[in-house]
């Protein structure tokens, strides 16, 4: 059997009843058996990037974000879309962990991207501008097909259950993908 990918999951909302991060405990609960899945809920800590105080590690919350990042096998994003991209938060968030961009901990780093609004785009321009950022670090993102949920309040019950069975399944089916996805491009021990 092989040892199960760590995938780092966080939601780019800081909102409590989100339906991004509602969608991110949908994706660890329809998670494949050879992956586990840690939420990372501190980038709502994160100070606003400045390379003024990005010194010996930078601040507390940074370095535990950069810590968290280095050790998983790759990385859940799953975004809301303000303004035709991704939240502050989010961006911000993938600020620090691409700095310094010689040994960033986003380097090669496998990615998988997700998004829920209530509107019919389904968060496809942020998906698209985190895509554009992740070429400066080199992070391999799963090219598709993606996961766009539209019209999120009628897939998710009251309680922010995703209880649609088709997105249920697509998002299985994404997470098998991005397994094996992630299991290609995992650094070969000799």
């Amino acid at each position: 059997m092989t040892t199960p990918l760590r995938i780092l999951g966080v939601s780019g909302s800081l909102r409590t009843g989100s339906y991004n991060r509602a969608l991110l405990r949908a994706a660890i609960e329809l998670m494949p058996p050879d992956m586990t899945i840690e939420e990372f809920n501190g980038i709502g800590d994160l100070p606003l990037y400045n390379p003024d105080i990005d010194v010996e590690g930078g601040p507390a919350p940074a370095a535990a974000w950069r810590t968290a990042v280095h050790a998983a096998d790759a990385l859940l994003i799953v975004t809301p879309e303000y303004n035709f991209g991704p939240s502050a938060a989010l961006k911000n968030a993938i600020d620090w962990a691409s700095r310094p961009p010689q040994t960033s901990v986003l380097h090669a780093k496998p990615v998988a991207l997700m998004g829920a609004s209530t509107g019919m785009s389904g968060t496809t321009r942020a998906q698209l501008a985190l895509r554009q950022s992740f070429v400066f670090t080199q992070s391999p993102v799963l090219p598709g097909p993606e996961v766009l949920v539209p019209y999120a309040a009628t897939r998710f019950d009251a309680d922010l259950r995703l209880t649609d069975a088709a997105t249920r399944d697509f998002i299985h089916r994404h997470l098998v993908r991005f397994a094996e996805f992630a299991r290609r491009l995992a650094p070969k021990t000799p």
